[in-house]
């Protein structure tokens, strides 16, 4: 039995290997760090560039804005949320970074952090809270866990008066443990404490309802477990605080008279000349992923799978997981 298991991993590893540009050589096991992307995404990336270079003031001007609405239909309906709510990032990080810096603190407001956030994440909370006089306070999640009792339990220790945001991974760093966002985010909202979901590995992985979560801000990366290329990511935003967040470049959407769409989407829109074919390849990943998996069904998180991807699974480790992705 075990040797069957076996062939017949290695038989299901090579029928998909050839459909990613990775050198066949390396066995790439860590794909949390930086993703990689399927021939086919790279290749509807490649079109798009071309496409652009042709006749950029065509692409930019009168093209792209469509091009980026179907992109973020189709991420929009995989995260089950409003894509009036959803704006294109480059990272994680920086989807981190907007929210942290369009808060408004006070000196001695506290900033709820645990202690396996991801370094690059923590250190702007650190940089945020030095710039206001907040205070950056630190709850311990024991590893191995024994249920996820003990991450609300350490949280919840750690809340004081003074707490106004919680800044929490979905999927930890450090020890690839599955948080349990939405009974935590459900005890600190009804303490009043805003909660910033660091999704980095989280979309692609497990099933997400942005609707449903209860969270105030989520940023995830398209470049990792959803094979977009990289340079794609998201900032989702409940639209009581979309007023407040701003990108951390302001150009052409701060003073644009349109009314098609909220003043939000138009802010993060345009930020500048970039090269924005990696977001509009995400919906590309979306589809092509979700259709190497026949019967999966849909791969949104209104799901009734156990995974967005019907062999995902394996990947949604709540407690105990020992998997390291370190970069992003």
């Amino acid at each position: 039995m075990e040797n069957s298991a076996t062939e017949s991993g290695a038989a299901g590893s090579a029928h998909f290997a050839h459909l990613w540009a990775l050198d066949r050589s390396i066995t790439f096991l860590n794909h949390g760090s930086f993703g990689a992307c399927p021939r086919v995404v790279l290749e509807k990336q490649t079109e798009l560039r071309a496409r652009l270079e042709s006749e950029p003031v065509r692409f930019f001007v009168r093209e792209l804005p469509d091009l980026l609405e179907g992109s973020r239909a189709i991420l929009s309906d995989f995260l089950d949320a409003d894509p009036d709510d959803v704006a294109f990032v480059g990272n994680a990080t920086g989807g981190v970074n907007a929210v942290l810096r369009s808060l408004r603190l006070e000196s001695g407001d506290e900033l709820l952090v645990s202690d396996q956030e991801y370094n690059a994440c923590r250190n702007a909370l650190e940089v945020k809270a030095e710039e206001c006089g907040a205070k950056v306070v630190v709850a311990a999640i024991p590893y191995p866990l024994r249920s996820a009792d003990q991450v609300i339990e350490g949280f919840l220790a750690r809340v004081t008066p003074r707490t106004r945001l919680a800044m929490i991974d979905h999927v930890t760093s450090q020890t690839g443990l599955v948080l349990p966002i939405d009974r935590l985010a459900a005890e600190l909202r009804s303490r009043g404490i805003a909660v910033l979901v660091d999704g980095a590995h989280a979309p692609g992985m497990v099933p997400l309802s942005l609707r449903r979560l209860g969270v105030d801000y989520y940023t995830g990366n398209c470049h990792k477990w959803i094979c977009a290329p990289k340079g794609a990511a998201f900032l989702w935003v409940a639209p009581k605080h979309q007023g407040l967040v701003r990108p951390p470049v302001i150009s052409h959407g701060w003073n644009s008279t349109r009314t098609d769409r909220s003043r939000f989407r138009l802010l993060f829109d345009w930020q500048g000349t970039w090269d924005p074919t990696a977001y509009l390849c995400v919906g590309e990943a979306i589809r092509y992923l979700g259709g190497l998996f026949p019967g999966d069904g849909r791969s949104s998180g209104r799901a009734t799978a156990p995974s967005p991807w019907r062999r995902g699974s394996c990947s949604r480790a709540p407690w105990g997981s020992r998997r390291r992705r370190r970069r992003r």
